[in-house]
């Protein structure tokens, strides 16, 4: 998948889940794509967040934290 269709995806989540508390928001972005994306998918974010120029929205970025990035094998 694209990087630019990927941010879009995490933000598009984001999006959904700012309407709840600040406290709830950030753990219901990481939850979601805990659960539903796959993890080459999670790797890919993985990637994406290290760049200071992401196009993240700042939900996701939070919520980094407590998505589980799958290791990568070298």
């Amino acid at each position: 998948m694209s990087a630019a269709k990927l941010v879009y995806k995490a933000n598009q989540i984001a999006t959904f889940f700012q309407s709840q508390s600040p406290d709830e928001a950030a753990a219901g972005v990481a939850a979601h794509i805990n659960k539903f994306w796959e993890p080459r998918m999670r790797r890919q974010l993985a990637d994406i967040l290290r760049h200071d120029d992401n196009g993240l929205k700042p939900l996701v970025i939070e919520a980094a934290g407590d998505i589980h990035f799958p290791q990568t094998t070298s």
